[in-house]
């Protein structure tokens, strides 16, 4: 039973790279052994792929998190909306002090 479990938890998060196929063909060995019955193995499939694409899901965004933000959270870059608020701002107390000399 422990390597069932084993099987399982190393299969929902392998389906990232495995695929449904694969994930298939496992749970029908699990099948033929007697460890899982047919009528559950259409849900133990379901549940795994979900798994595994939640995890790939979460991979993706965390991939992206660290690529949108090299030098990491404690370091943000200014957006070119930032910066021309900047300018905005820079224009309007040049303007500013222009009026008071």
């Amino acid at each position: 039973m422990k390597d069932t479990i084993e099987k399982m938890f190393s299969l929902g998060v392998g389906v990232v790279v495995a695929g449904k196929e694969q994930v298939e063909k496992t749970v029908e060995e699990l099948v033929k052994k007697g460890e899982v019955n047919r009528a559950e193995s259409k849900e133990l499939i379901d549940r795994l792929v979900k798994k595994g694409e939640e995890a790939r899901q979460q991979m993706e965004a965390a991939a992206a998190e660290r690529q949108s933000s090299p030098l990491g959270d404690s370091q943000q870059w200014a957006t070119r909306e930032d910066i021309e608020r900047i300018h905005e701002r820079l224009d309007a107390l040049e303007r500013r002090d222009r009026k008071d000399e």
